[in-house]
């Protein structure tokens, strides 16, 4: 999978509006600034466009699927249209089904619900733990993390060549690093899975906000994806793939829209006919707003041209990778080294700081909201930073005092939306703080790093 380096033409290109963007917040050290969200990896702010859609609709919104009114078959039509919509987003195939979930940590739980019997799942430690976790239910095998894409596609080979050749198997890997930006080699891992008679299926969580997926060229067997980091807001995810293992699965959730027929036995008992479609797997009430919010999503990017949004977004990682390579206290965390394509996530740490300290220094004295901890990728920060599995540290909860080391690292992420002005005050932050020190004093507080209010530091 490549990235584009094509030339920017600034008149075709530039940032996409967003809510938020002209949100300010107060500093510790006085005044207000516009604050600078920098933290798309874990939910990128909504498009103006997204929420534009989504007002316009919602004064028509009805339940879908069972209403016989005007608004709920408008409802039904647009929940439907937005399936549509999604799939030609993803370049499915025809056969393929579209479920809607809650999140890509959803889409997962759901697909493991629905692995046959005795199937043998491989996934590497590297994952994000909504791609690492859900297979409780299956022989899973965890990969090593790899130091090249080539390397990525040998142990996964040498992992199925070992295994039963009769039985089924499921290989789950990242498109995009939710912790180095790295985009893996999908399109390759596909290729080795179905050689051994394996199913594969992507996470692109951080691959489809940032860079286009296309389900049939990547030929993959199925894509989740979360719509908060899509720049779509009310929770709302895709599962997207092959619907031989969803219509042989019992549903997801039992309960109505899952059920086509449901009747009483002589014996006192129930017998329930389930959909097959799409459906079997969506019972209770859809998330109608957060559907079409992502469905407007999707003809955002797609009618700004991705491309450029593509070509944009790698001179802003250029930006800010040779920025922070000024720094030399500065280690950016990577896997593939230097030359690997990415997408808009760069996760680093600093020499003689504590990174919640750091990051608490940046929003307090700045208005930028960056990322720390181990970004729920527990396995791969523990690798990167070289440390021992029993070392502490916890997404979210740094239990060093500032000033003292800890097991995370700082995460800063960008898009669609991010403007250059907050890319060069998050460098000049960086190399201010590194230079010069906080201007201000941070203490530890319910496990977060937070400036101690009234008291200035001694510079």
């Amino acid at each position: 999978m490549s990235v584009s380096t094509a030339a920017i033409d600034p008149s075709v290109c530039a940032p996409l509006p967003v809510l938020g963007q002209d949100v300010t917040v107060p500093l510790v050290t006085g005044g207000e600034v516009t604050y600078a969200a920098l933290d798309y990896a874990a939910s990128a702010p909504a498009l103006q466009r997204v929420w534009d859609d989504v007002a316009a609709y919602a004064p028509y919104y009805g339940s879908v699927h069972r209403g016989a009114g005007y608004l709920s078959q408008l409802s039904t039509d647009l929940f439907e249209n937005s399936r549509r919509t999604v799939a030609e987003f993803l370049g499915c195939r025809a056969e393929d089904q579209v479920v809607f979930t809650r999140s890509t940590t959803d889409s997962l739980n759901l697909l493991a619900a629905a692995i046959p019997a005795n199937c043998q799942v491989f996934v590497y430690e590297t994952e994000h733990h909504a791609s690492l976790l859900p297979w409780r239910d299956a022989q899973v095998t965890y990969l090593n993390a790899p130091r090249t894409p080539g390397q990525a596609v040998e142990s996964l080979e040498r992992a199925l060549a070992d295994r039963d050749p009769y039985g089924p198997a499921l290989v789950c890997v990242t498109g995009a690093s939710n912790v180095t930006g790295e985009l893996w080699p999908v399109k390759e891992l596909a290729a080795a899975a179905h050689a051994h008679g394996a199913r594969i299926v992507l996470d692109a969580a951080q691959l489809a906000p940032h860079h286009p997926v296309d389900t049939a060229e990547l030929d993959v067997d199925w894509v989740a994806f979360s719509g908060h980091k899509l720049y779509a807001p009310f929770g709302s995810g895709v599962l997207a793939g092959r619907a031989d293992w969803l219509q042989a699965a019992e549903p997801y959730l039992a309960g109505g829209g899952a059920s086509r027929k449901v009747a009483r036995r002589a014996d006192g008992g129930v017998d329930v006919d389930w959909h097959t479609t799409a459906a079997r797997h969506e019972a209770g009430s859809p998330n109608v707003i957060g559907v079409y919010s992502i469905a407007s999503a999707c003809k955002a990017l797609t009618e700004a041209g991705f491309d450029n949004l593509v070509a944009r977004e790698q001179e802003l990682v250029r930006r800010v990778r040779e920025g922070l390579a000024q720094v030399p206290e500065v280690q950016v965390l990577s896997l593939f080294g230097d030359d690997a394509p990415r997408v808009g996530v760069i996760s680093f740490v600093v020499r003689g700081w504590n990174s919640s300290h750091f990051a608490a220094a940046l929003s307090a004295e700045y208005g930028i909201g960056v990322r720390d901890g181990l970004f729920c990728a527990h396995p791969l920060v523990r690798t990167l930073l070289g440390s021992d599995p029993q070392d502490p540290g916890e997404c979210g909860a740094p239990e060093a005092e500032p000033g003292e080391r800890s097991l995370n690292a700082i995460r800063v992420s960008f898009g669609a939306g991010t403007p250059d002005e907050h890319i060069d005050r998050f460098l000049r932050a960086v190399t201010e703080l590194v230079r010069e020190g906080a201007q201000w004093k941070y203490r530890t507080e319910d496990g977060r790093c937070v400036p101690d209010r009234g008291t200035a530091a001694q510079v």
